[in-house]
């Protein structure tokens, strides 16, 4: 990656990575250098999703997965969790009609379990508000974990060889990716991470296996159009190997 280039629109249509998960990492630093409340910092993130699907979608990207709120989140102080609930929520409700207008896929990823009713519903009547739309599928990694997804798919592949659906020799890559939150997605091919932290954070642990990292300095909301297109440049210059020569 390289900081402080200038940016040039050189990006390969014909060559675009499918799927793009995004940590959305620093609203909370972005509102303290400015003397706002963290609050301030996550209203600004979700005006910077918007603009980053948008763009995502313009350039021709079928899949990205953003990091929400993860199943450690409810860790932080109660009103900072109270307030995010409350923001996811009113985000669902204004994406049937701002992102629907986009041609957008709104999907939702991780445990609802814990989530409050009205939330449960609002993920219900957006998804299927979206359903038939032919544009880039947005996961919403909500409530997720990714230890918690894996452990989930293989207390069901045990439970398919318990009822003798399976034999535990046969089972295969696929087989344990169908029964993950993202099943018939393809894997990530580009990860990026805001804000400096260059960690996975419990985020997409199998889908990620070899996907290219791209790491940013800048604060989630600071991250733009032109970063994410800056991003996509950079990773159609790395060779992948998958492992091999």
């Amino acid at each position: 990656m390289f900081f402080g280039k200038r940016l040039k629109d050189e990006i390969d249509y014909n060559n675009l990575p499918e799927h793009i998960g995004i940590i959305m990492d620093g609203n909370g630093r972005w509102a303290k250098k400015r003397g706002l409340p963290r609050s301030a910092g996550h209203s600004a993130g979700a005006e910077s999703l918007k603009k980053i699907i948008t763009e995502a979608n313009k350039i021709g990207i079928k899949y990205i997965t953003v990091y929400a709120f993860s199943t450690e989140n409810w860790k932080r102080p109660k009103a900072e969790v109270d307030y995010l609930m409350n923001l996811l929520l009113d985000y669902l409700k204004d994406a049937e009609n701002s992102l629907a207008g986009e041609n957008v896929v709104i999907r939702t990823i991780g445990s609802r379990k814990e989530l409050s009713a009205e939330i449960q519903e609002q993920i219900k009547k957006t998804e299927n508000f979206t359903s038939k739309n032919t544009g880039i599928v947005m996961n919403i990694a909500l409530n997720y974990g990714a230890r918690e997804e894996i452990l989930n798919a293989a207390r069901q592949l045990c439970e398919d060889v318990k009822n003798g659906k399976k034999n535990p020799e046969d089972i295969t890559d696929e087989d344990f990716a169908g029964c993950l939150y993202t099943k018939n997605q393809p894997d990530v091919d580009l990860l990026i991470r805001t804000s400096g932290e260059q960690r996975l954070s419990n985020f997409m642990l199998w889908q990620v296996s070899y996907a290219e990292m791209w790491f940013t300095d800048k604060l989630w909301p600071d991250f733009k159009p032109k970063d994410l297109r800056q991003a996509i440049c950079d990773f159609q210059n790395r060779g992948r190997r998958f492992g091999g020569v």
